[in-house]
């Protein structure tokens, strides 16, 4: 369980492909606080971490996870935000976050204004994930409030904080992102559809 509150950024520094595994090498700030069989948040997808040596650690993503998120799309030299689980008791300064990708996103717009900066993601809306005005997403790991929602998209406003510490910075037009949409939503949506 996570918070979508980013505590760093992490530098991929090796990607190894075994059958259907991606084997991820990160280099960050946090690798020496990190044990084995640790969960961390990579863009929003929950890993395990299996080795660590040195400031690096390596995670594994199975072809599932890089079926329905965008990790298979990762490079050397990419940044990724990082969150590791949360400490029951901590405060939850974001919101309730999985780590389990609903599904994609690309980057339509961004527009800076008076010092922040609107992203506006389009989404396959046939996969029945729905965003509300004002109510949370989870864009690449971050926790995020939604603004002018849509049937197949929805825009977030980015403070100077989150653009800067967040991965926010790199992306351009057609960057694909990982979504995770609010889990209390989820629930409502799936008992809807039952009843009828």
């Amino acid at each position: 369980m996570f918070t979508g509150i980013i505590e760093t950024l992490g530098k991929v520094e090796k990607l190894e492909k075994e059958g259907g595994n991606l084997h991820i090498t990160v280099s960050s700030s946090i690798t020496q606080e990190l044990k084995i069989d640790q969960s961390v948040s990579h863009n929003g997808v929950c890993l395990t971490v299996v080795s660590l040596d040195g400031d690096s650690y390596t995670v594994t993503a199975i072809e599932e996870t890089l079926n329905k998120t965008s990790l298979g799309n990762l490079k050397v030299g990419n940044v990724v935000n990082l969150e590791r689980a949360m400490l029951l008791g901590a405060r939850l300064d974001g919101h309730i976050v999985q780590g389990h990708v609903d599904q994609t996103a690309v980057c339509t717009s961004i527009a800076e204004k008076d010092g922040s900066w609107f992203f506006t993601f389009q989404y396959d809306s046939k996969l029945n994930n729905i965003t509300i005005e004002k109510g949370s997403i989870t864009v690449d790991g971050v926790s995020l409030t939604v603004v002018d929602s849509k049937k197949d998209s929805f825009s977030v406003a980015i403070i100077p904080y989150t653009y800067e510490h967040t991965r926010f910075h790199t992306y351009k037009v057609g960057a694909v992102v990982n979504l995770e949409f609010d889990v209390v939503g989820k629930y409502v949506a799936r008992l809807l559809e039952l009843r009828s």
